[in-house]
Formats: C-alpha cells, sequence, structure tokens
C-alpha cells in the first residue's frame, strides 16, 4: 500500500478491520485494494459461515 505521497507504508502501519463473524483483527491485502470499504470478512471460510 501507498500513501499520498507515493511512499511504501510498512506492514505494521496498514489499516486493520474486524472481522464480523470471528471477531478477530485482518489487515489490509493488495487484493483488496479497490473494495476495502466493502471488506467484512477476513477469509472464504468467515464469509460462507455468516
Amino acid at each position: 500500500m501507498q500513501n499520498k505521497k507515493g511512499q511504501t507504508i510498512a506492514k505494521t502501519n496498514l489499516p486493520q478491520k474486524v472481522c464480523v463473524v470471528c471477531n478477530k483483527p485482518f489487515s489490509w491485502r493488495k487484493k483488496w485494494e479497490k473494495c476495502w470499504n466493502e471488506v467484512k470478512y477476513c477469509s472464504t471460510r468467515c464469509q460462507n459461515t455468516k
């Protein structure tokens, strides 16, 4: 992930959310770059057990 200046952000400083199923925190991933606001689940397994 990059900030507004184009600099890479360290893994420890990536945004985090809490999964609505297992209540565990999960971090931003590159594949969620365009849809981070819609991500609710940490994994496919949690998404299937909603």
